[in-house]
């Protein structure tokens, strides 16, 4: 068995509901690393993000990093102010 999944047998066994956090903090860092992709490419920095949304510069490296809850009308502002039209969610 590879070390992962020995690590993860582990963690299965000492955390309660090991899988449903596994898998928010999984969509949670997805949406983060998607907007500063997106950011990136478009070309800004954060605090430039920051000035379109109304917000500071500390927000947005809270959500990049995966550490600061969303809305959808919060994704579909951080949409807008990347030149993108919607978000999409997926369920799996």
């Amino acid at each position: 068995m590879s070390d992962v999944k020995e690590l993860e047998k582990r963690l299965k066994k000492k955390i309660k509901n090991f899988d449903k956090k596994y898998n928010l903090a999984e969509a949670k860092l997805g949406a983060a690393i998607q907007i500063a992709n997106e950011r990136e490419k478009v070309g800004i920095t954060q605090a430039d993000l920051a000035k379109r949304l109304n917000t500071t510069q500390s927000v947005i490296s809270r959500i990049e990093s995966g550490k600061q809850n969303l809305s959808l009308d919060m994704l579909q502002k951080i949409a807008e102010a990347l030149g993108k039209r919607k978000v999409s969610v997926e369920f799996k």
